[in-house]
């Protein structure tokens, strides 16, 4: 029998590797999304684009050894992506490896005519991103954009380029926007120990460690998980300001976050004149 007589199963493909349960995906996921355009007063009509940094990792080892078929998260990657293209951004892609960025496709709103153009828009330079190792400053961007999914814990988080990077981002109040567990690649700055965590003291919201704990009962991950976020970050002196999962968003000087996927049109709707007011001082 297959799995839909057991709709909080997580969903075994014939590679071994696991899908959400079919409740979760019923519940949690959407074929659309909240993005509504925005009228910006002012928009950045500069050269530098966005750095996006994603992952290309998707298989992620949970606690029991079953792998989660994961990546970034689409709307938590292309929702922020449209608010800040119609703000005047384009974009450069990396990755840690060089890899092409892996989707959590099985969360695509493919019903979103917004998201799926822009995504066919930005198909290429996901599937040939820069290597983060050979992005030697941020001077040439205009901010920063790490977008969320489990995916983004697998290599990010202890990638030194990636620390690198975001050291030069913190020194100079460079803006940083990520979301859902996309600030667990800010310990990415310890550099394997080498230096101290650049954010300690900061206020930001990721997913919570209660909900991923929570999310195995249903099928969403196929077992918990391997290391908490929320845990980590609060370990290095982060204050996690949120205790669920509403949509919301908070910014903490450069460093603009939100809570999970359903806070991906909020952040863009924040950040994105942010960044054009940030970017046009400092072209």
């Amino acid at each position: 029998m297959g799995n839909y007589f057991f709709p909080f199963r997580s969903q075994e493909r014939e590679d071994g590797t696991y899908d959400p349960s079919p409740f979760t995906l019923l519940v949690g996921t959407s074929k659309k999304t909240d993005y509504v355009p925005q009228q910006y007063e002012t928009r950045y009509s500069g050269k530098k684009p966005i750095l996006v940094v994603c992952t290309d990792e998707g298989h992620m080892a949970m606690s029991n050894g079953k792998k989660f078929n994961t990546g970034n998260h689409p709307i938590e990657m292309l929702v922020p992506m449209l608010h800040f293209r119609d703000a005047g951004f384009n974009f450069d892609i990396a990755t840690a490896n060089g890899g092409k960025v892996v989707l959590e496709m099985w969360a695509f709103p493919e019903s979103d005519k917004n998201v799926t153009s822009f995504h066919e828009s930005v198909k290429s330079m996901m599937e040939n991103p820069k290597k983060l190792s050979d992005i030697k400053s941020i001077d040439e961007y205009s901010a920063i954009f790490i977008p969320g999914g489990h995916g983004c814990m697998i290599n990010l988080p202890t990638n030194a380029d990636l620390g690198r990077l975001l050291h030069e981002a913190h020194e100079k109040n460079f803006p940083t926007v990520t979301l859902c567990h996309g600030p667990a690649t800010l310990l990415s700055t310890k550099e394997g120990g080498k230096k101290q965590f650049a954010y300690s003291g900061y206020e930001t919201m990721c997913f919570t460690d209660k909900t991923d704990a929570f999310t195995p009962s249903v099928g969403y991950l196929p077992g918990y998980m391997p290391w908490k976020a929320q845990e980590s970050l609060e370990k290095e002196e982060m204050k996690v300001v949120n205790t669920t999962e509403t949509g919301a968003t908070t910014q903490d000087r450069e460093l603009i976050t939100g809570d999970g996927p359903g806070a991906a049109h909020n952040l863009g709707v924040l950040a994105a004149p942010i960044l054009v007011k940030h970017a046009t001082g400092n072209e």
